[in-house]
């Protein structure tokens, strides 16, 4: 409620683990989208990174009947391999990731949902069929957006003693061809969209006129909104993908 007293439009849940909130006091993450979504004033609610293995079939049924979320999933992965994933003791396999996928796209629209990640190239005992494996899933789950990051050996961590540890050059030359193949998913995501309608929230002003913002799917946009301000929210056509933004137009 302050938020919204203040001009803010659009708030971002976020924490560790956040689908766990609320589960020592009586509460849950949905029933706070819930009750968010209740504020005047806040019109989009998005969420941070959520664990796939802790969103449940009723989360999925209650979040989308929430029109104010923004049908964009930020669903951890850090691995398409599952020999990898078990490795770093994730509580999921690829099967059970794509699933929880899949059952977000039937529940808010294949259409309209997108999906952003984070994942973690070169981890200790990757080989090369390993990482062929992880990239041929995260290619296609088709996502908006992939942060792509080379393992990072940390002292005090198990993976810090585990054997089988890749050297610097092959950790790097794989980020950069992890890169460049959801790169061009995001291109192809991003010109699929070209001609829809959509809401875009305006962020930073890069002159009187010209805005960069998102849309409810997270797509970057560049747009021309003269006798708009940062924070409103207009609706626009979204026209070609430049590599970075999309162009768009208000409608």
């Amino acid at each position: 409620r302050r938020l919204a007293d203040a001009g803010y439009k659009e708030v971002v849940l976020t924490a560790i683990s956040l689908p766990s909130y609320g589960t020592d006091s009586g509460t849950s993450l949905v029933e706070l989208i819930e009750k968010a979504a209740e504020v005047p004033g806040i019109e989009r609610i998005r969420l941070g990174s959520l664990d796939p293995d802790m969103l449940h079939d009723d989360d999925i049924r209650r979040m989308a009947a929430v029109k104010r979320l923004c049908p964009q999933f930020h669903l951890s992965l850090q691995s398409g391999c599952d020999k990898t994933l078990r490795a770093m003791r994730r509580p999921y396999t690829t099967a059970q990731y794509a699933d929880i996928a899949a059952k977000l796209r039937a529940a808010f629209g294949a259409d309209n949902v997108s999906f952003t990640t984070d994942v973690i190239v070169g981890f200790p005992g990757e080989t090369e069929d390993d990482f062929e494996a992880s990239m041929a899933f995260v290619t296609g789950m088709r996502f908006l957006k992939v942060h792509v990051f080379p393992y990072s050996r940390r002292e005090g961590t198990a993976a810090y003693d585990f054997a089988d540890q890749l050297p610097e050059h092959e950790k790097e030359a794989r980020s950069r061809r992890m890169t460049a193949a959801v790169e061009e998913v995001r291109a192809a995501e991003a010109a699929a969209m070209q001609g829809r309608k959509a809401s875009v929230l305006l962020e930073a002003p890069l002159s009187a006129t010209m805005f960069t913002g998102y849309t409810k799917q997270y797509l970057p946009v560049l747009v021309s909104a003269p006798g708009h301000k940062t924070g409103d929210i207009v609706e626009v056509t979204l026209g070609a993908w430049d590599g970075k933004r999309c162009r768009a137009e208000i409608v």
